[in-house]
């Protein structure tokens, strides 16, 4: 948002995450859509059901179809995970301590959220 004075204002953590999970998102190839967005729909779900570190390796578990995922997860700017790469994602995860997986985790709930709002507003029905 740019002000009257032609100032930017810096951006909410959440206008963050849904900017990003839109940009993400609308880069997914038309072939990859339904894998991809199955696996948007599990991942909150695994995060809450089995923790993080279960959750991403339930992604890593798809394979080529879960890779695209795990970059958007690792690009997204979480705090203790800045600068990860999707090879990599997984285990920087592991190796966080207890204070950082916890604010891992509730941010990247958060990002799962936007992740899948920008599926359903971007792929519509077949």
């Amino acid at each position: 948002m740019v002000e009257a004075d032609g100032r930017q204002e810096a951006l909410l953590r959440d206008q963050q995450r849904a900017l990003h999970a839109y940009e993400a998102v609308a880069k997914v190839p038309k072939a990859l859509q339904d894998d991809y967005k199955i696996a948007v729909n599990d991942l909150g779900a695994n995060i809450l059901r089995s923790g993080l570190c279960a959750a991403v390796a339930a992604v890593q578990r798809l394979g080529e179809r879960g890779t695209l995922l795990l970059d958007h997860l690792a690009s997204a700017g979480v705090p203790g995970l800045e600068g990860v790469t999707a090879d990599h994602f997984a285990k920087r995860v592991r190796e966080l301590d207890a204070d950082a997986y916890m604010i891992a985790t509730r941010e990247l709930l958060k990002v799962a959220v936007w992740l899948k709002r920008a599926v359903q507003a971007t792929f519509g029905e077949e």
